[in-house]
């Protein structure tokens, strides 16, 4: 070789040295360039990366749970609607439909899927993204929606990684699946495959099918966007793409794969929201006491547990069957009883109210407008009053309650404030006297148009309810018997007596007078003079005494006419009372909450009993038996008769025939303005209230005015359904019967006629003030 040659090759292989350096080197710096970037992403150059501390306890948002006696969710208190489930709680099918679609090789590679980032990056994501499961969970739980600028998501890109080889160290396969899982928004509330299989499909995640889980699978894609209820069509398409890739992943087989997306898409959408659901009224009571407790209960560390954020277990004893019952009975009853409302207040100039002048209606409806949430937000805004009223005058679109479903119209603000003053409503509460366990609870007729609590907020004249409480008063302290005579005839408390100020002489509801009775005969008639001499022999101060002893806060006046419910008592210190006769005397507060976990299971509240003997077993087994008289031939009768005059059967709909013992008292208000029943099965005690928000509101006559005829046909259809589900143990027995009862209570050898009062279509039960 020639030195020209020579020469010649020396300096090509010198240039290849030279690229060939250049190469590595650019190689290597770009490897150091790399490993620079991402050391700089976990030392926090592009931001924050999570402690050690926060990748071992995630921070997270975990719903709080309202769990009932039987076992079911009736609610939740969340900021996001999440309750975390394990790995066990996981059908198999629905991780692999999550691994088949989302990550294929997530159980091989540790946290980077270095096959599908080099095809992502060839193909410049045409042929799909390179998120490994790991990844999309980083993503989630630290720093949420993806970055709009590039250099910014390339920054979070690299954290992403960081992250997720983090993750992986910290955590098993089966931890980071269930971590993204619990954690992942199906849209529509439903934060995690708990809540979302509940709102989607009113099942647990353990229950999902192939093809539900392939739905949810689908929908992870993008939720808004492959939202069930919005877009179903969309969503199943979805589904059958993750059930092809179950079948190419060889989880399920071809022909199965086939099969399942011939299946329509399965829907039972029942959101979850504060406004939604069973008990919305109880839950609002609850969520009131829990702010209280958790002030009253902190943490070891001294810090608030925050009921939204916290995933605190709430066993309430709410049964989620009689719950279920209760609302139903009330929608059912009080549905019917509207629309004859509406018809008695066509010819009312003054609808819906009586006996009041134009003056006095302005006055409601001034009052209503300043407790408005309009008046408070304009108010807030600096309006002057004059311009807060002259608003209420301007129609405008709302959506307004009706018992056929929301209606959208036009109206004024005024005139929706005496649309609604129309409404009756209703108040209802069961509780076991034993244990004074609530059982159930209904505080309206519609939480989300309705928010006043008619069970344990609303405080409302008592009627004749009352009176059971004034013969149990002369049966303890005058050693009286139901079986024991008095006469019903005119009878006038003198000025004076009992610090009354003029004579007083109370009137019978058809004013006439019968004679000779016993007490048992007495109550079950609902007579207004009888009860007036028991008053006058005890005296109102033993009975205020008596209803201090129930549990009864309200403030009860030391007067006479209490003998007839002068008083205003809560629905839930009415059914408290009542019980009290069915325990044999003994008084037991009521109980709502069995007791509070928190979220790993800790026990940090326990419910203990509060009780207080009041009576004798004897008295109250008496008291027992003059209830039972009311519902045998007094104005609770209809419980067990064919009976129904005209007018009453279009709003109960059917006899209800109950042959069973049941001790019961009806009660209604001057004006017709409260209607009540209380009625209890030995294992049962049940109060139900009805009538309008305003006294001034209500039926013009006693036809459909009177307690027998608002209230009674709720209790009754409710205890149809709790009799008819066998999986409840609802008594149909007798009262038990206290040992050596010294109390005569069987009156069968009384002749005395026992026709009740309630009888006629057009005669009360009872007529009170």
């Amino acid at each position: 070789m020639s030195s020209k040659q020579n020469n010649k090759v020396k300096k090509e292989q010198g240039g290849f040295r030279k690229y060939l350096l250049a190469f590595w080197l650019i190689f290597l710096g770009g490897c150091a360039a790399v490993i620079f970037f991402f050391l700089c992403a976990s030392w926090g150059v592009f931001g924050p990366m999570p402690t050690f501390d926060e990748l071992e306890n995630p921070a997270s948002n975990v719903a709080t749970e309202i769990i009932s006696s039987d076992g079911k969710t009736i609610g939740k208190f969340y900021l996001e609607n999440r309750v975390p489930v394990s790995y066990d709680d996981l059908p198999d099918h629905l991780v692999k439909a999550l691994i088949a679609t989302e990550d294929e090789r997530f159980m091989n590679h540790s946290g980077i899927d270095a096959r599908g980032t080099l095809r992502a990056v060839t193909s410049v994501g045409s042929s799909g993204g390179a998120s490994t499961i790991t990844q999309q969970l980083a993503k989630l739980l630290f720093h949420g929606e993806g970055a709009k600028n590039l250099p910014k998501r390339i920054a979070q890109k690299a954290k992403e990684w960081v992250i997720a080889v983090k993750l992986e160290r910290q955590y098993t396969k089966e931890e980071i699946l269930t971590m993204y899982l619990n954690k992942a928004d199906f849209v529509n509330n439903a934060v995690g495959i708990r809540t979302a299989s509940r709102v989607y499909l009113g099942k647990e995640p353990k229950d999902l099918t192939i093809d539900e889980a392939a739905m949810f699978v689908g929908m992870l894609q993008n939720p808004a966007y492959f939202n069930p209820v919005r877009r179903p069509e969309l969503v199943q398409k979805r589904r059958n793409v993750v059930l092809h890739q179950m079948a190419r992943n060889e989880y399920i087989t071809k022909e199965q794969s086939v099969e399942l997306q011939e299946l329509p898409l399965k829907l039972n959408y029942t959101p979850e929201s504060h406004r939604d659901g069973i008990a919305t009224y109880f839950r609002e009571y609850l969520r009131e006491f829990m702010r209280r407790w958790v002030k009253e209960n902190p943490k070891k560390d001294g810090t608030t547990y925050d009921i939204y954020r916290d995933g605190l277990k709430i066993y309430v004893t709410l049964d989620s069957r009689l719950q279920q019952y209760a609302e139903e009975a009330v929608t059912a009853h009080i549905s019917n009883l509207q629309e004859e409302f509406f018809i008695d207040q066509k010819s009312n100039k003054m609808a819906p109210f009586y006996k009041i002048n134009e003056a006095d209606r302005e006055g409601i409806i001034s009052r209503a407008m300043k407790s408005s949430d309009r008046w408070r937000q304009m108010k807030s805004q600096g309006k002057s009053e004059k311009e807060i009223v002259d608003s209420f005058k301007v129609e405008t679109k709302m959506r307004i309650f009706s018992w056929k479903g929301e209606i959208d119209t036009v109206m004024t603000p005024r005139d929706s404030i005496l649309y609604y003053k129309h409404f009756l409503q209703a108040g209802m509460m069961s509780m076991e006297p034993q244990t004074g366990h609530i059982k159930a609870w209904v505080g309206g007729i519609n939480y989300k148009h309705f928010q006043y609590d008619h069970v344990g907020q609303g405080a409302r004249q008592v009627g004749s309810t009352f009176k059971p409480f004034v013969y149990a008063t002369a049966i303890e302290r005058l050693h009286y018997s139901p079986c024991d005579s008095i006469i019903d005839s005119p009878f006038t408390m003198p000025k004076g007596r009992h610090g009354i100020s003029k004579d007083w002489s109370p009137q019978n509801a058809n004013r006439s007078h019968k004679g000779i009775m016993t007490l048992k005969q007495a109550l079950a008639g609902s007579v207004n003079t009888v009860t007036a001499k028991l008053m006058d022999r005890v005296g109102p101060a033993a009975v205020i005494d008596l209803m201090r002893d129930l549990g009864v806060t309200s403030e009860i006046p030391e007067s006479p006419a209490i003998a007839l419910g002068a008083v205003d008592i809560t629905v839930s210190d009415m059914v408290a009372a009542f019980s009290t006769f069915a325990n044999q005397g003994i008084y037991v507060k009521p109980v709502f909450i069995s007791k509070i976990q928190d979220k790993n299971g800790v026990v940090l509240y326990n419910a203990v009993p509060e009780t207080k003997d009041v009576m004798s077993k004897d008295v109250a087994f008496a008291i027992v038996k003059l209830l039972e008289g009311v519902t045998e031939s007094g104005s609770g009768v209809r419980l067990r008769t064919t009976w129904q005059g005209s007018g009453y059967k279009r709003v109960t709909g059917h006899p209800y025939k109950f042959t069973n013992p049941i001790a019961g008292k009806t009660g209604t208000t001057q004006n017709q303005s409260d209607g009540w029943f209380i009625g209890m099965v030995p294992n049962l005690a049940t109060g139900v209230w009805v009538g309008n928000d305003d006294r001034a509101a209500h039926f013009k006559t006693m036809l459909y005015g009177q307690g027998a005829t608002m209230a009674l046909p709720i209790w009754g259809v409710y205890m149809n359904k709790a009799y008819a589900d066998k999986t409840l143990d609802i008594s149909k027995g007798n009262f038990e019967v206290p040992a050596n009862l010294s109390i005569r209570v069987d009156c069968s050898k009384v002749t005395e006629d026992t026709k009740s009062e309630d009888e006629s279509e057009l005669t009360t039960d009872e007529f009170d003030f």
